[in-house]
C-alpha cells in the first residue's frame, strides 16, 4: 500500500529545520502504527513539490530515517516503512479523543443490538468441510466476464451510469431486464413504475416494513423464518405473530384475524425448503381478499431448480395488487453484490421509490449497469446452468451421505435449492454441536436462530452445499456424524 504525500503537512512553528521535521513526520506515524511496514512512502520528487521545498530536503530525510531503520531502500523502486523498524513500547493513543462521558444509556434512544442471527465465518474458506449457505463458491462464478462487464460499464458510453445521481430513479437498462426476462420467469408480468431496485433483499424487506408497519398494525410471519426479517419486525413498532410453518408452509389458516401484512417464503421456505403448494396459495389470495390484508412474497432462490421446474411465484397469481414481491441478484451471483428488487402496485412503489431516495438515493449505477450487462450478454443464465450442474451433483452425494447417519432430513426443496434442514437425534444441542465441529474443519449453521423462541428446539440446523465441493462432502458428513457419536 502506498502512502500518499497529501497526509505530509508542514508546521510553520516547528522548532528545527526542514529536515528534521520530515524525519519527526514519518517516524511519529510508524510509533503510533498509522505506516506500517511495507508500505511505500512518496517519491521524493512527489513530495518536494507537494510541500513546496527542495528535492534535496527530502532525500536528505529519508537517508537518516535509513539509517535509523524507519525506512529502507530499494533500488529502482523508491523507500518502504521498514520491516523492523522501531515500536513504541507505549500504548497506541494516537487516536484517541480523551474519556468518553456520554451516558449512552440515557443518549441511546433506540437499540438494534441483541438480535439472533447466523453466522457468517469471515474466514470460512479455511474450513476444509463449509457447510455454510449463500455464500459464493469461486470454483462456479463467472469472474472473468463479471470483471469485462465491469469493465464495460466504465466505458465512455456508459459515462452517464457511472458518474450520474439518479437520485430516485434506476438504471434502466436492469429494469428492463427484470421486467422483461427475470420476472417473466417467474410469470409476473409488470411495468418499470412497478419496480424498485434495492440494496439487497433485506433492504427491500425493511422499506415494505417502514411503509406498511407502525404501532397498532399487525404482521405474520413464518416461524422458522428468516432471522433477518424478524429483527426488521422487531424495530417496526408492530404486533407480530409467528405462525408455525408444517410440511406444506405457512398455513393461512392460522392467521391472525385481524392481521395487516404477512411475509412469507412460499416457494422455498426458509430455512426448511418446503413448497407451498398451489391449492394453499389460492387459499392465501382469498383470505388476503376477504380479509384485505397484503402478502409479501420473498421469493428467493428459485434459479437453482435442477429436479424439476419451481412452482410459480404467488405474485404470478394475485388478482387483485395484494402481493408484494421481494427478488434479490445477490443470492445467486454473490452475496457482497447486494443488489434486490421490489416489484408491487405503482402507489406502493412511489412510497418505496421516496423512502429509499431520502435513506440512499440509490443503489450504485456502476453496479446496477454491470448487473445489466451481466445479464442481458447470457453471462447470467450460463453460470446459473454451471451451479445448478453443480449443486444437483452435490445433492445426490449429499443424500447418500446422510443417509448412513442418524440425522434426518426434515426439508428438502423438491425443485433443488442449495441446502437442507437436517434435524439431529433428541438432546443434542446443535450449538454445541457447530463449535465441536469447528475445531475440526467442520461448519455448520445451528438451527435456533430461525426460530422465534428462545425455548424453541435445539436440535436443528441447516446444511449447505453450495460452498462445498462434491468430493468433500462425504468426510464431512463422517466427522459430523463422529461428533454426535
Amino acid at each position: 500500500m502506498a502512502i500518499g504525500e497529501e497526509t505530509f503537512f508542514l508546521d510553520p512553528g516547528f522548532q528545527g529545520t526542514l529536515q528534521s521535521q520530515i524525519q519527526q513526520i514519518v517516524a511519529s506515524a510508524v510509533l503510533s502504527g498509522r505506516y506500517r511496514p511495507g508500505e511505500k512512502m512518496p517519491s521524493s520528487r512527489r513530495l518536494a513539490t507537494h510541500l513546496g521545498i527542495s528535492r534535496i530536503t527530502v532525500t536528505l530525510a529519508y537517508n537518516e530515517l535509513v539509517a535509523d531503520d524507519y525506512l529502507s531502500s530499494t533500488s529502482r523502486s523508491g523507500y518502504y516503512i521498514s520491516a523492523t523498524a522501531p515500536v513504541s513500547p507505549l500504548p497506541d493513543t494516537s487516536f484517541s479523543q480523551g474519556n468518553d462521558t456520554v451516558d449512552w444509556n440515557r443518549a441511546l434512544q433506540r437499540k438494534f443490538t441483541g438480535a439472533r442471527l447466523v453466522e457468517k465465518p469471515a474466514d470460512w474458506r479455511k474450513y476444509p468441510y463449509p457447510f455454510i449457505y449463500g455464500q459464493a463458491d469461486p470454483e462456479l462464478f463467472n469472474q472473468s466476464s463479471w470483471r469485462l462487464c465491469a469493465h464495460q460499464a466504465l466505458g465512455k458510453k456508459d459515462f452517464d451510469s457511472l458518474t450520474s445521481d439518479y437520485a430516485e430513479r434506476d438504471d434502466p437498462e436492469l429494469v428492463n431486464f427484470i421486467a422483461r426476462h427475470t420476472l417473466p420467469r417467474r410469470g409476473i408480468l409488470a411495468r418499470p413504475e412497478q419496480i424498485l431496485v434495492t440494496v439487497g433483499a433485506q433492504n427491500a424487506l425493511w422499506m415494505v416494513a417502514q411503509i406498511l408497519l407502525q404501532k397498532g398494525r399487525v404482521a405474520a410471519y413464518e416461524d422458522p423464518g428468516y432471522p433477518g426479517l424478524r429483527d426488521i419486525l422487531r424495530h417496526a413498532g408492530s404486533q407480530n405473530h409467528p405462525i408455525a410453518v408444517d410440511a406444506l408452509g405457512l398455513p393461512p389458516s392460522l392467521l391472525p384475524p385481524d392481521v395487516d401484512v404477512v411475509f412469507t417464503t412460499p416457494s422455498h421456505q426458509c430455512p426448511t425448503t418446503v413448497t407451498m403448494p398451489i391449492s394453499r396459495r389460492h387459499e392465501m389470495l382469498k383470505l388476503a381478499r376477504e380479509r384485505d390484508f397484503l402478502v409479501i412474497e420473498d421469493d428467493y432462490e428459485f434459479e437453482m431448480s435442477f429436479l424439476k421446474p419451481p412452482t410459480p411465484a404467488l405474485k404470478s397469481l394475485d388478482q387483485d395488487g395484494r402481493v408484494i414481491y421481494v427478488g434479490s441478484f445477490s443470492k445467486s451471483l454473490f452475496p457482497g453484490l447486494r443488489l434486490g428488487y421490489l416489484v408491487g402496485s405503482e402507489p406502493f412503489i412511489a412510497q418505496a421509490r421516496a423512502l429509499r431516495h431520502a435513506l440512499l438515493r440509490h443503489p450504485p449505477g456502476h453496479i446496477q449497469r454491470t448487473t445489466a450487462y451481466f445479464l442481458a450478454l447470457g453471462h447470467y443464465d450460463a453460470m446459473v446452468k454451471t451451479m445448478r450442474d453443480a449443486f444437483h451433483k452435490r445433492r445426490a452425494v449429499m443424500d447418500k451421505a446422510l443417509a448412513a447417519t442418524p440425522l434426518r432430513v426434515e426439508g428438502s426443496a423438491g425443485f433443488g435449492g442449495s441446502s437442507l434442514w437436517v434435524k439431529a437425534p433428541d438432546g443434542i444441542d446443535t450449538q454445541i454441536l457447530a463449535a465441536k465441529l469447528r475445531t475440526n474443519g467442520v461448519l455448520i449453521e445451528p438451527g435456533s436462530p430461525f426460530f422465534d423462541d428462545d425455548n424453541a428446539p435445539n436440535n436443528y440446523f441447516r446444511l449447505a452445499y453450495s460452498s462445498i465441493a462434491a468430493e468433500k462432502i462425504p468426510e464431512g458428513v463422517r466427522r459430523i456424524d463422529a461428533a454426535l457419536n
